[in-house]
């Protein structure tokens, strides 16, 4: 399995309105974070703050800035550190990945996807949550 190179697949495919994210999360954005509460309307995430309408993909995602002008875009999240739980605990199925053509994975990981699950539980340890590890 490679490291992430940041190809924002992941986050372009479930950033329209495939994210859920927990009323803990969304009352500390209220409290804390009131530009990322913008974009919530009846505890659902990524809602334009003038329309009111659903976004196609987050609005916190973002292209970095390109070293050369035919380098291929890298993708951040600008909200990282405050990120839903449903972003924080991706990837966590070998099969997943496989299904979102996630550039982690390698041919090896698609042949032997037991070992490449272990290594994949190892790698996210610490994003998921303790009764999931």
């Amino acid at each position: 399995m490679k490291d992430c190179n940041q190809c924002g697949k992941c986050c372009i495919k479930y950033g329209g309105g495939d994210l859920a994210a927990t009323q803990d999360e969304i009352d500390l954005w209220e409290i804390f974070n009131p530009e990322i509460f913008d974009y919530v309307k009846n505890n659902q995430i990524w809602f334009d703050p003038k329309s009111g309408l659903p976004l196609e993909r987050c609005p916190f995602l973002e292209i970095a800035p390109k070293k050369t002008p035919l380098a291929p875009n890298l993708y951040t999240c600008s909200i990282y550190q405050d990120r839903p739980e449903d972003c924080r605990h991706y990837p966590s199925l070998i099969a997943e990945m496989i299904r979102d053509e996630c550039e982690m994975i390698e041919v090896i990981d698609i042949e032997h996807q037991k070992q490449a699950q272990v290594k994949l539980d190892i790698l996210m340890q610490d994003s998921r949550p303790a009764c999931c590890s």
